[in-house]
């Protein structure tokens, strides 16, 4: 199927464009590109012989190799030149009418069997295809940036798009070495519509104020494990990319409160804060490289350590908090209540200090909560309510951090910051599969590979545990009232069914 593409159009020659070309040229295909602009497509393909180069000086391709993708990269001086193409990717502005007008003026070029195909981020692919004569051939085919590197294409169906357009584009891509997922027609499709619990719910503590951009951002490098904090990704990507997407998306949902934009980033955005790129944003840059990135937490010194009285919510969490305190040296009281000197160590799943100090009947005053959701061989949360005595909170963090390893505090906050975050990628995961938006395999590999997570969404739900993820959820829904916390159905019935989240539905019908 993927051999009956054997040349390619490519309209547009930018960035985008030019890694699209590159990595299909390499693969065997012949690439005609065209660019409006007088000279790009000459440049992208003299800048695509340097690049392809570089590569043979570092030992990554042969020197026969490079030779023969630039002998498929031809380029065109005209649009008509496209009419024998087998495929025609456009990678212009994403401009609605300019990639609608586009496709119309090629349905006058190619033949019949051709497929026409839109690299939109962020466009309806049905909106692009009305106008044609033959939607029925249009689809996406969206590419990440760069693409060489970022090895997953969205291929997503319009409402017209015939099964077997993107079942070609689908082999097409894995000929070319990158993994295709398929998405329906979809606001932000897999990859930008999953990625909106990162950084959405990272700017909703922030808003809340229970911890600096820093301490937000350290938590979930070191404890959960993301490649980089959402602040610092928000500072490397640009506000003036991030901020419109999570408006766009927000409102194209109808206002849907998972996706709730920061008035915060608007402000950034306005007042030119947009990141690495004006030397500004969460965080301050000079020449690129961070001044004031995320700095671990000063350990206190204490006079002496309280005896330490723990609570959990099941034998597992107490074994596994016990030996931890043990290994550090805690005397550890075992008693039913704990004594009136006790340091109270509670360690809830998603609620806050406060409703925690509440479940155990313990006194604020001297009850700290742990974060027993993330790795704490790398990492440890610490959280206060409002009440948390300084000396208390002291000794918790210089216990906690005794063995080296690092230890953030944090102000009160349902769920933490990891087991709100987690929760909300898992749940959101769980929304994209319950709209049947892609399947549980795409969903995975698409966030994956476009996000760089350290796991596929549902397969780390099915590690945390989907009753747990429930059970963060519904706490936090029940403890705010706010809708964006509510558990998807997808989530909820297999949680109570104890299945994996990756159990596909029976078919109807």
């Amino acid at each position: 199927m993927g051999d009956s593409i054997k040349i390619m159009g490519l309209v547009g020659t930018g960035v985008m464009g030019a890694g699209i070309a590159q990595i299909a040229a390499q693969a065997g295909v012949l690439v005609r590109l065209f660019d409006a602009r007088a000279g790009a497509a000459q440049t992208a393909r003299d800048n695509l012989g340097v690049t392809l180069a570089k590569l043979v000086s570092k030992g990554k391709i042969t020197q026969p190799a490079m030779d023969a993708a630039l002998e498929n990269l031809q380029v065109t001086a005209a649009i008509d030149e496209l009419r024998n193409c087998d495929l025609v990717v456009e990678a212009i502005v994403e401009n609605l009418e300019a990639k609608r007008g586009l496709l119309q003026q090629l349905e006058g070029i190619v033949t019949e069997d051709c497929i026409l195909a839109t690299n939109t981020s962020s466009l309806s692919v049905t909106a692009i295809a009305t106008g044609c004569q033959h939607p029925e051939r249009v689809a996406g085919l969206h590419f990440f940036n760069p693409v060489p590197l970022m090895r997953v294409v969205e291929v997503i169906d319009g409402l017209a798009t015939a099964p077997q357009v993107g079942d070609r584009l689908l082999a097409f891509v894995a000929r070319i070495g990158h993994r295709g997922v398929r998405a329906k027609d979809t606001p932000g499709f897999i990859v930008n519509h999953a990625g909106r619990a990162y950084g959405t719910e990272a700017l909703k503590m922030l808003d809340e104020g229970i911890a600096q951009c820093g301490d937000i951002d350290r938590i979930l490098r070191e404890g959960a494990g993301f490649r980089m904090g959402p602040l610092e990704l928000l500072d490397l990507t640009g506000l003036d990319v991030s901020h419109p997407v999570m408006e766009s998306i927000y409102n194209q949902f109808y206002q849907e409160p998972r996706y709730k934009p920061s008035p915060l980033t608007r402000q950034m955005l306005v007042g030119g804060r947009l990141g690495r790129k004006t030397g500004q944003g969460f965080y301050r840059y000079e020449n690129g490289q961070v001044i004031d990135g995320p700095q671990p937490q000063p350990v206190p010194t204490i006079p002496s350590l309280p005896p330490v009285w723990i609570a959990t919510e099941n034998t597992e969490d107490y074994e596994r908090l016990s030996a931890l305190l043990i290994t550090l040296g805690a005397h550890l009281e075992s008693a039913a209540q704990p004594s009136a000197e006790a340091l109270c160590l509670l360690a809830p799943y998603g609620r806050d200090a406060t409703s925690a100090c509440e479940r155990f009947d313990t006194d604020p005053t001297r009850t700290v909560c742990i974060d027993l959701l993330t790795d704490l061989s790398r990492h440890r949360t610490l959280m206060q309510n409002p009440l948390t005595a300084p000396g208390m909170r002291d000794a918790a963090h210089a216990l906690l951090a005794s063995d080296g390893v690092g230890v953030t505090v944090i102000g009160d906050s349902v769920g933490f910051v990891a087991q709100r975050t987690l929760a909300m990628v898992v749940n959101l995961a769980c929304d994209i599969a319950q709209q049947r938006i892609a399947s549980v395999e795409d969903i995975d590999q698409a966030v994956q590979l476009g996000l760089g997570y350290p796991n596929g969404p549902l397969a780390w739900g099915d590690a945390l545990g989907p009753r747990r993820i429930l059970s963060i959820l519904q706490r936090m829904s029940e403890l705010t009232h706010d809708p964006r916390y509510r558990p998807s159905p997808w989530l909820r019935r297999r949680a109570v069914l104890g299945i994996s989240l990756r159990h596909k539905e029976p078919s109807v019908g």
